[in-house]
């Protein structure tokens, strides 16, 4: 068989939120490569005892390239650890065009994304019934230019439920932009590390965030969530488990309103 070059999401920070399967391909693979700044330890730890083991967080592209064309002459497989969810602002694409250009082949294993961890550290779920049916997943418009259709008090319009990585140095801009279309007083969390030892949580609204998180000193390694979700009391029940509504596993019940 020719090797492979398997991208796998190594979630968020808890080591116990790897995937079974991507714990059995870093544990079988010879080479394992790993962004050593944001993927703990405990999961490389789980590596074979004579796996060459490469921390990526220094390295450019061409020389990530220069690894896989290697393993490709020894015909070796690579894990490509990666935080959270590959899939989700993961640096993955550039390296997925180049090992089509060499002819290797691969596969991605997905991973519990950090915003999924967040959400779940706050205990809140990201929809609603009728009061947000939809999330946006995106990032405030830094050194990486955001495309014209994407800029964000366009799509704040929405008002769905936003979500922001990599962006909490920016968090004045963010605030700014959603202001307008949420209100001042929407609520808005900060979550520092989601999942690992050292996490931390700073709760506030469009108002006072800003402030707050300088005070928390959070400055990195943090995902963002604003909307109404965030303190939403009063909300419709989803009508999955209403008495009154009727699907292919379930009647309705007599005398229950649909």
């Amino acid at each position: 068989m020719f090797m492979k070059v398997y991208f796998i999401g190594a979630g968020p920070g808890d080591p116990g939120l790897l995937t079974i399967k991507g714990a059995e391909i870093i544990a079988r693979c010879p080479v394992v490569m790993y962004t050593g700044s944001l993927v703990p330890k405990e999961v490389i730890a789980r590596a074979r005892p004579d796996a060459r083991i490469l921390d990526s967080a220094s390295m450019t592209l061409p020389q990530m390239v220069e690894i896989y064309q290697e393993a490709k002459e020894r015909n070796l497989d690579v894990a490509r650890v990666h935080t959270g969810d590959p899939s989700i602002f993961g640096s993955m694409a550039e390296q997925i065009r180049k090992l089509g250009e060499l002819g290797i082949d691969y596969e991605i294993v997905p991973g519990v994304s950090s915003f999924t961890a967040a959400a779940a550290v706050i205990g809140k779920e990201l929809t609603l019934p009728e009061l947000a049916q939809t999330v946006i997943i995106t990032r405030a418009e830094g050194r990486t230019p955001m495309p014209p259709s994407e800029k964000l008090a366009e799509m704040a319009r929405a008002r769905a439920t936003m979500v922001f990585f990599l962006s909490v140095k920016r968090i004045g801009d963010i605030c700014e932009a959603l202001t307008p279309h949420y209100g001042a007083d929407c609520p808005i969390a900060v979550v520092y590390k989601a999942t690992w030892p050292d996490q931390k949580v700073v709760m506030g609204t469009l108002t006072d965030i800003e402030s707050k998180i300088h005070e928390a000193k959070i400055n990195r390694h943090a995902v963002i969530i604003a909307g109404w979700i965030l303190t939403a009391k009063d909300f419709a029940n989803s009508r999955l488990y209403d008495p009154g509504f009727a699907h292919r596993l379930r009647k309705a019940q007599s005398g229950s309103s649909e």
